[in-house]
């Protein structure tokens, strides 16, 4: 989470002849990511998640909590006036869906396209990224695969996605979803890649696969990269000052200011 809020703040200190960046990125250890605005005590199951090991983080972006363990995250910084990404908020999503989306076709997996957001069907999934598609977001036959989040600042735009590569529903009630919640009923609002594709080929090749899609829906050329020196002090001090500070992530507060 440092690392793609210091390459947002860094772009937002840039012209605008700085390039996108596209990132694409595991988790070493089961992981619990909350969106922004989240209330931690009403939505995790902190006892839980202390018992097992399981580091809660607060995001920069928006949405709903979600448990990263066998999943591929992806984030996505640029300028809001980007011509990559026409249309605001709505059109970004949509923008960078049809990438993804693109990649998932050179798996075998149709990814259909949510035209239209719509709420939780119950109040025990609320809390829950993946128990609702938003507008834009992808669903393979009618079930949920991939969440994503956005925050935009002084002209800047961060999305954060999370694309599940495997799905354990008791585990996901058990972390992030209040006492009695049905499993099974999670398990059919949600999918995950392996259950369409080749567990060998996505494993080989899933981050060149999109990749290459992002070079084909957007029609440029994707360069290998490294954090600026910039970079690298803004991420030093965004974990010091927000990220390992208990504050921030349990109550959104921090240490001190910028």
């Amino acid at each position: 989470m440092a690392i793609d809020e210091a390459i947002l703040r860094e772009l937002q200190q840039q012209g605008s002849d700085v390039l996108p960046t596209l990132r694409l990125y595991g988790w070493k250890k089961p992981s619990v990511s909350l969106g922004y605005f989240q209330n931690v005590t009403t939505e995790v199951n902190i006892p839980f998640c202390r018992r097992n090991d399981i580091p809660i983080i607060r995001r920069p972006t928006g949405g709903k909590a979600v448990l990263h363990d066998d999943d591929l995250t992806y984030a996505v910084i640029a300028r809001e006036d980007d011509r990559l990404f026409p249309g605001g908020l709505v059109g970004t999503y949509k923008v960078i869906s049809q990438c993804i989306a693109a990649g998932l076709e050179k798996l075998g997996v149709r990814a259909d396209m949510v035209e239209e957001g719509r709420p939780s069907d119950g109040a025990d999934f609320q809390a829950f990224c993946f128990s609702a598609p938003s507008q834009h977001e992808l669903l393979v036959e009618k079930r949920k695969i991939c969440g994503s989040a956005q925050i935009r600042s002084k002209g800047v735009f961060l999305q954060h996605g999370s694309l599940l590569m495997s799905f354990d529903p008791l585990q996901t009630c058990r972390t992030l979803i209040p006492s009695g919640a049905d499993a099974a009923a999670l398990q059919r609002r949600v999918t995950s890649l392996y259950e369409y594709a080749d567990r060998a080929a996505v494993d080989r090749g899933i981050c060149g696969i999109l990749k290459e899609a992002f070079e084909e829906c957007l029609e440029i050329r994707l360069i290998d990269g490294s954090l600026t020196e910039a970079e690298e002090k803004m991420k030093s001090h965004l974990l010091n000052s927000k990220y390992r500070d208990s504050r921030w992530n349990m109550e959104g507060k921090r240490l001190y200011e910028d």
